[in-house]
């Protein structure tokens, strides 16, 4: 398949939070392969530990204002915008002032995850594909990077499904170095549910454990790239025996690494 439009899903990018091989990974995708020729869209949280000013980002209104329902209550949904100059790219973010506004990223001063992440992922998962959709931008990739990403492919087979713009496409999920411990909230697979999502899939959701969260997702990916020497065994087994198309880990030089992504990505 063609891979001429990517959308990028990330947890996190550099510049934007404390560099690490995860956020620079999601910076270094979405430029290599806008260097080779593909179009893309980069989408991340516009978490509060944030500098906006520092960064300059800047709200998008004609795309802002949409209220996303989660567990009977409504989330302004706010769109803003950046660019990295040196990547000559721009990425857009997703912001609400009950999930974002908080100074921090995933976990509180004390290192406790939050409780209310699942709800966080529902909003930004729902918030990239309503923006993208209002952007009229068909992607042909959407690739996800991060736990908090993970089901966005849930979303589009079983929510978006039917709209143009996402229906021929192929869906990418990064395995990487970023689990959580303990669960997600035990409501979370209640509240796909009132999403309208029915899958007896969704049984593993029960225990909502890193693993068996992209158990779940997996059945709806075509393509799992393990990013971090130290992605979870367990769960790239569980996608080999799935058949899932899977790329290795890679330990080589920029140039031939992205270049084997790329690859990957057309061989979908």
């Amino acid at each position: 398949m063609g891979a001429n439009k990517i959308l990028y899903v990330c947890q996190e990018i550099s510049p934007y939070l404390p560099e690490n091989p995860f956020a620079k990974l999601s910076l270094d995708m979405a430029r290599q392969m806008q260097e080779r020729g593909i179009e893309v869209r980069t989408f991340m949280p516009r978490y509060g530990c944030i500098n906006e000013r520092r960064n300059q980002l800047h709200e998008v209104i004609r795309l802002s204002g949409m209220n996303i329902i989660i567990n009977d209550n409504d989330h302004q949904l706010i769109i803003k915008v950046a660019t990295i100059p040196a990547a000559r790219m721009q990425i857009y973010f997703i912001d609400n002032d009950d999930y974002f506004a908080r100074r921090a990223v995933l976990h509180d001063e004390e290192g406790n995850f939050f409780e209310d992440n699942d709800d966080r992922a529902i909003f930004f998962a729902r918030g990239v594909l309503e923006t993208v959709k209002k952007l009229r931008w068909s992607p042909t990739i959407v690739h996800c990077h991060g736990w908090f990403s993970a089901i966005v492919p849930m979303y589009l087979k079983k929510v978006f499904y039917d709209d143009p713009l996402f229906r021929d496409l192929k869906i990418v999920l990064s395995l990487a170095d970023d689990k959580f411990e303990g669960l997600l909230n035990e409501e979370f697979k209640r509240k796909l549910e009132d999403e309208g999502i029915m899958d007896s899939a969704m049984k593993v959701l029960e225990e909502p454990s890193y693993e068996n969260l992209y158990r779940f997702v997996i059945e709806y990916a075509d393509g799992i790239i393990a990013t971090s020497p130290n992605a979870s065994q367990e769960v790239l087994e569980y996608a080999k025996s799935r058949g899932t198309k899977v790329l290795e880990y890679q330990d080589c030089d920029e140039k031939e690494y992205f270049d084997n992504y790329k690859k990957f990505y057309e061989e979908l």
